[in-house]
């Protein structure tokens, strides 16, 4: 949720603060590079630190991004901030995915897995929504620090929640 809700207001908020219109695209495509370019060794290192460091890992990048943009208004500052955003969903994503999958491993995987993806998705749809309205009525920096909220609660809900999950020492490989 916190990626969808960030990314869409990101090149509405570089428009609105009068930034060319490939300045956000560019930003856009850094994003979406830094999306999917660590998945090459994500599971590496999932099976090295667990999907709870992992996953903690990238809640921690994406409350780096909303600092990040924070910082300014120029270039720079929203394409590192979507850049380090990219990064933290794809550690977030993938090591809550890997927790999941953890978390049941019988018949009831496929439901539990299927009401993940429900949950996930709906709440994406919900973020975009709703950092739009922010945006709109309060501007950019109001969606980076309305994404500090959700964040300590996935925080605070990984931590309390997780039993942690097993490194490949802890599983004897």
């Amino acid at each position: 949720m916190l990626m969808s809700f960030m990314m869409t207001a990101a090149p509405l908020a570089m428009h609105m603060h009068g930034h060319p219109q490939q300045a956000s695209n560019t930003s856009l495509q850094w994003h979406v590079i830094a999306m999917y370019l660590p998945s090459f060794v994500t599971g590496r290192l999932i099976a090295r630190w667990g999907a709870r460091n992992i996953a903690v890992m990238g809640l921690l990048l994406t409350g780096a991004a909303a600092m990040a943009g924070l910082q300014g208004l120029e270039i720079f500052d929203f394409s590192l901030s979507l850049v380090l955003l990219g990064v933290g969903w794809n550690f977030g994503f993938l090591g809550a995915s890997a927790l999941v999958l953890e978390y049941r491993a019988d018949a009831d995987a496929k439901r539990i897995q299927a009401l993940n993806d429900f949950l996930i998705f709906a709440m994406m749809a919900g973020g975009s929504f709703l950092s739009g309205w922010i945006l709109s009525r309060f501007g950019w920096g109001m969606v980076l620090w309305t994404s500090f909220v959700p964040l300590a609660f996935a925080l605070i809900a990984l931590m309390l929640f997780s039993t942690g999950s097993r490194t490949a020492e802890d599983r004897g490989g």
